[in-house]
């Protein structure tokens, strides 16, 4: 058995601390003064730390940026976890469209810095397009299996669900209100009225109409 000694222990608690420090500083300035603007010195003096430990920890700024998002999506999923279930699917997807819009909304500035770097950095858009959404995706997956109607939709069908709930998040709750500067609430509405065209057929699986033949499996609105 491996006995870690008690500095080694601090030592690991100091780095992650500071390390914490520097990705909250990251933040704020990549936020008000914008990525480029933001300097590893202001930085550093923002989170009480040596400039020196951003090479160290994260290997620079764009380090530090891929740090933050991965952060950043990292306590969405946790938060998701959290979020109690609903009654029935249909009423699932509808509430975790309208988490999605709330969420992309409260981390817009967050946004407003990884968007743009991912015109610019093709290798940052592959990790937002990649690892951090397909993290999501997967969370809001996992919920859905919960769900015996999810048991009529293949794999990959429930999957594009999934990341259909995502992409509606990011179109409804910050492309719509922050980027076209339309009224929120309004954009939520319709996210969530989209939502329940998209599974209404959600509604009637387990409950059939004993007249009817049985379908299947619920048909998308569209594939």
């Amino acid at each position: 058995m491996t006995t870690v000694s008690p500095l080694t222990a601090r030592r690991t608690r100091n780095r992650t601390a500071r390390e914490e420090s520097l990705i909250a500083a990251a933040t704020k300035l990549f936020a008000s003064h914008g990525y480029e603007s933001a300097t590893t010195r202001a930085i550093a003096a923002a989170a009480g730390c040596a400039e020196g430990l951003i090479h160290r920890y994260f290997g620079g700024k764009e380090g530090l940026l891929l740090a933050l998002i991965t952060r950043q999506v990292s306590k969405e999923v946790v938060d998701l976890k959290s979020l109690p279930p609903a009654a029935t699917m249909a009423d699932e997807v509808a509430q975790l469209v309208g988490w999605e819009v709330e969420r992309f909304w409260q981390d817009r500035d967050f946004f407003r810095v990884v968007i743009p770097r991912a015109f610019l950095d093709p290798e940052l858009g592959r990790v937002i397009s990649g690892v951090a959404a397909t993290q999501r995706a997967s969370a809001i997956a996992e919920r859905l299996r919960t769900f015996t109607q999810s048991r009529s939709l293949p794999a990959q069908e429930l999957d594009t669900l999934a990341n259909f709930i995502s992409v509606t998040g990011f179109a409804f709750g910050f492309m719509r209100p922050v980027v076209l500067h339309q009224d929120r609430e309004k954009a939520k509405k319709m996210a969530v009225m989209t939502a329940r065209m998209m599974v209404r057929n959600f509604e009637t699986i387990g409950t059939p109409d004993e007249s009817q033949p049985r379908p299947q499996k619920p048909a998308l609105l569209f594939t």
